[in-house]
């Protein structure tokens, strides 16, 4: 389903589905246009009017919320192809710049995820940025020959590399994710956060400060298992901790 414009393609799924208006046979809704796009804990999300591929995608609910995370993260890595790479916990990076970011809402009812849906923003024909986010890239910039790509074709494909990545086994997912993670190997900087969710092990405020770390483990539960310099390993809950870049 193509929309021209609408305030957020999750809500709009998310309502349609709480309405009993969905349509059985749709599984994506893509906006030409998002009025207020979001991403992560409330960021916002800029796009020119039809220049990027934004969609929302109703997806089958597992009972593991992050295995939803790894398995659409990977179908988007996969989809762009091996110079891209997955900076957890599900943006899409090129390099050191960001091209696509993923957020997944779930509906849950009597204890059971009744819904789950996949907002994906794909930077896709735009080539500037007005909002001042800090390392955004297009994959027109990226192929730098000045062609359009086709936004339709790409979410053709997006559709059937999510089928192909929702067949696969959960081990094999999990060992695509962590091979592709972004700075997967080697020491590079972190800075602790404050948040308002319960802390894990050294997310102190208090101990907010740059340090070196190697990304030792994705776990089963989204955490990610640090190892800085000194040997010590440190767990990390999403928004607990950021990369330096």
């Amino acid at each position: 389903m193509y929309i021209k414009s609408t305030n957020s393609t999750n809500t709009f799924l998310l309502e349609q589905l709480a309405k009993g208006t969905w349509p059985r046979n749709e599984r994506l809704v893509r906006a030409g246009y998002q009025t207020a796009g979001r991403g992560q804990t409330g960021n916002g999300w800029e796009s020119e009017p039809d220049k990027n591929l934004l969609c929302t995608v109703l997806l089958q609910p597992r009972k593991n919320l992050f295995e939803l995370n790894m398995r659409v993260s990977v179908a988007v890595q996969r989809l762009l192809g091996d110079a891209f790479t997955i900076k957890w916990p599900n943006d899409i990076y090129w390099q050191d710049r960001k091209v696509a970011g993923i957020l997944i809402e779930n509906v849950i009812t009597g204890g059971e995820v009744k819904y789950s849906v996949a907002g994906i923003g794909l930077n896709v024909n735009q080539t500037a940025w007005l909002s001042g986010a800090p390392n955004p890239i297009s994959l027109k910039q990226i192929n730098g020959d000045g062609a359009d790509i086709d936004i339709e074709g790409l979410e053709e494909r997006l559709i059937r590399m999510i089928d192909e990545v929702t067949a696969t086994p959960q081990e094999e997912v999990q060992a695509y994710y962590k091979a592709h993670l972004y700075r997967k190997d080697g020491f590079w900087p972190f800075v602790e956060r404050e948040v308002n969710t319960t802390p894990t092990m050294n997310a102190l405020p208090s101990e907010q400060g740059q340090f070196l770390a190697r990304i030792m483990d994705i776990l089963p539960t989204g955490e990610m298992l640090l190892e800085d310099k000194q040997g010590q390993q440190r767990k990390y809950h999403f928004k607990q901790i950021r990369y330096v870049i």
